[in-house]
């Protein structure tokens, strides 16, 4: 599935450089945090369209167990396509396809959260450079999940 905001893009298409920035996740529980690296990804250049690739519903079982997704991936797309920040939201259902869309899309900077810093993460290699964002207080879906 692919969502793609067309609105504005005639401005994109001015004389500035447009920089493809991308970003990947589940986003089952969204939370100001997410919108924090959201605004941060669309802020980083005056001409950026940020692309979402967004874990299926059945990846996300695989990595997180039974109970999760909480929300399904049609409603995971439509919070996410009525953020301001995103321009485009793509979904995955492996690493394969995870890397093939980054590859498709060419980004030239990938934007993620610091706690991923000195992990492994699928796909760095179709990025110009990754971005690392401070976690935003101390937001986390699964802590929210969790009654946290």
């Amino acid at each position: 599935m692919k969502f793609r905001r067309d609105k504005g893009r005639r401005e994109l298409m001015g004389s500035e450089p447009t920089t493809r920035v991308w970003l990947n996740g589940t986003f089952d529980v969204l939370h100001y945090g997410h919108i924090h690296l959201f605004q941060h990804a669309k802020n980083l250049y005056p001409n950026t369209i940020v692309r979402v690739g967004l874990d299926t519903d059945e990846r996300i079982r695989q990595m997180k167990g039974a109970t999760r997704p909480i929300n399904t991936l049609i409603h995971r797309m439509k919070f996410l396509q009525s953020i301001r920040y995103i321009d485009e939201v793509v979904t995955f259902a492996t690493d394969d396809e995870l890397r093939e869309q980054m590859a498709v899309f060419s980004p030239h900077i990938m934007v993620i959260g610091d706690d991923y810093r000195d992990r492994t993460i699928i796909g760095e290699e179709h990025v110009g450079r990754v971005v690392y964002v401070e976690r935003y207080g101390d937001l986390s879906s699964t802590k929210i999940i969790n009654g946290g």
